[in-house]
């Protein structure tokens, strides 16, 4: 049998990794990609899974993050230009310029989705 000296010394030890767990994990968290590998946007259609992985290619980004300047390797949100609801005309709504981008391109490539195949890109 095992001595209350000796239950006590182990449910210490427990207790106190238990504890340095914890803080480390709080003190260490995850830190989160600088280039996100996939992306959720979230849309009264359902929300879209975009994985950058499946869509980079050899031309790199400026096919769909269309004002990077020259220097530029960190691309604004879409939003920032884009709004839900645009009072400028001339600039389409995120959700208006997401579909003629992504339409667009795979109709071009005659790859993915195409424009009445809503549900192979929107989840409930």
């Amino acid at each position: 049998m095992t001595s209350k000296k000796e239950l006590t010394l182990a449910y210490s030890l427990i207790i106190i990794f238990f504890i340095i767990g914890v803080l480390s994990y709080a003190a260490f968290p995850a830190k989160s990609p600088d280039k996100p590998v996939r992306l959720m946007f979230k849309g009264v259609a359902g929300k879209v899974l975009f994985s950058h992985k499946l869509h980079t290619n050899d031309a790199g980004c400026s096919d769909c993050h269309h004002n990077l300047e020259e220097d530029e390797t960190s691309p604004e949100a879409c939003g920032s230009c884009h709004e839900p609801e645009m009072e400028d005309e001339d600039v389409p709504s995120r959700t208006d310029a997401f579909h003629s981008q992504c339409i667009g391109c795979h109709q071009e490539n005659e790859a993915g989705p195409q424009e009445k195949e809503c549900s192979l890109c929107h989840v409930m």
